[in-house]
């Protein structure tokens, strides 16, 4: 059995899933490969996978990780968009016809889906937001709203067209990314909601208590652990200024930081009560043993800290509508409180992370797990992949 994976490759977190689903596969001594672009490259070559480089497509971003819609919307335009859409579905044919797969695997790229569709392979699609969503500025907000009918109509089609589409998220009421999935009736027969995949499960790791000891981590003081996540230009704004905050937090806490760079030198930096790691291996053993999350609102994230029980404090990308309502369902769902970058000073954010200790959250984290975990998207998403692919039903 051949499987092509077609991850999108704008930060690591559409990779950071398909990676735990091509192992599972790779048990079965099925062959795998990865086409890719971006970010997305460094972690598929961290973990030795075989790997075709794609064409790059991205969106543009400020200074400070702010999406900019505008710039996005001159540079590169839409010709040089469709260009660049059509370049990819070119490549994407040939990558195909070369390793002839029996399925392909898509997370969140449209390109594959339609070179897969164009050779009649069968295909799944994985998301988490069925729409991208324009963010709204009142100067722009017709064509926002515009813009969002175009895609719910066109890019809706696509993701469900003849594809089997997994939802990796939590059923109701615990759905992180509800407010994303805006599914017209028509579209829903082919989609299906799996639960989240989960690379480790806790109940594979030690205690607690055994890896702080493991970790070199202090018993008697809380630990807060910060994974930055998301592309690069979004994250350096946020690893700049967090870095500086934290560096003044009191001692009565302990923080690990991991700035998410694959292929770097995993050696830690340590600042008194401040660990600063490129790159953590073994990020998991970190996320059990911790108290506190802080980070971006990206799905993995949330979805990966309520299967492990932990609070967060969320600091959204500005105008990355898709990280602006996971957070705010986190918040619902009291699990998270809700940090504007805008707003981001070590006085708040210390009086956030105080409040968070004192109020309940930690137990809402604990109860809301106990249900997470009865979810098993990693081994949902691999018999739907097998499925498929004895079935070979093309549409």
């Amino acid at each position: 059995m051949r499987i092509y994976f077609a991850p999108c490759g704008i930060g690591l977190g559409h990779v950071g899933r398909c990676v735990p689903i091509a192992k599972k596969i790779l048990e079965k001594n099925a062959e795998i490969i990865f086409s890719t672009y971006r970010e997305g490259i460094s972690y598929v070559e961290h973990e030795n996978f075989p790997l075709i480089k794609a064409p790059p497509i991205g969106f543009q971003v400020k200074a400070d990780g702010t999406v900019d819609f505008k710039q996005t919307a001159i540079n590169p335009g839409p010709f040089l968009a469709s260009f660049t859409l059509l370049k990819q579905i070119n490549a994407e044919i040939q990558f195909i016809e070369s390793f002839k797969p029996d399925v392909v695997v898509s997370d969140s790229r449209v390109s594959p889906l339609l070179a897969a569709r164009t050779l009649r392979i069968p295909r799944i699609c994985i998301l988490n937001q069925f729409q991208a969503i324009i963010p709204r500025r009142k100067r722009f907000l017709r064509l926002a709203k515009f813009a969002d009918f175009i895609t719910l109509t066109l890019i809706g089609k696509i993701w469900t067209s003849g594809n089997t589409v997994l939802i990796p998220d939590f059923p109701p009421p615990y759905t992180i990314s509800a407010g994303n999935l805006n599914i017209p009736k028509f579209y829903k027969k082919n989609v299906k909601l799996i639960g989240p995949i989960l690379p480790v499960h806790p109940k594979e790791l030690p205690t607690k208590k055994d890896l702080r000891a493991k970790l070199k981590l202090p018993d008697n003081k809380p630990v807060i652990f910060a994974p930055i996540s998301g592309p690069i230009k979004e994250r350096a704004f946020l690893t700049g200024i967090l870095r500086k905050i934290l560096l003044k937090f009191p001692e009565d806490y302990k923080i690990v930081v991991s700035l998410g760079y694959p292929n770097t030198d995993e050696k830690p930096i340590h600042y008194n009560n401040i660990t600063i790691y490129k790159w953590i291996p073994n990020r998991f053993e970190y996320l059990k043993t911790s108290d506190l999350v802080i980070g971006r609102a990206g799905h993995g994230t949330l979805t990966q800290c309520m299967c492990y029980g932990k609070p967060m404090i969320l600091i959204p990308t500005p105008s990355h509508t898709e990280q602006i309502i996971n957070a705010r369902q986190a918040k619902n769902l009291g699990v998270a409180k809700v940090m504007p970058q805008e707003e981001l000073s070590k006085e708040k954010l210390l009086e956030i992370v105080q409040q968070t200790f004192e109020s309940n959250m930690h137990e809402i984290a604990e109860k809301i797990q106990q249900e997470a975990l009865k979810h098993d998207g990693l081994e949902n998403a691999v018999q739907a992949i097998f499925q498929m692919a004895e079935e070979k039903q093309v549409f």
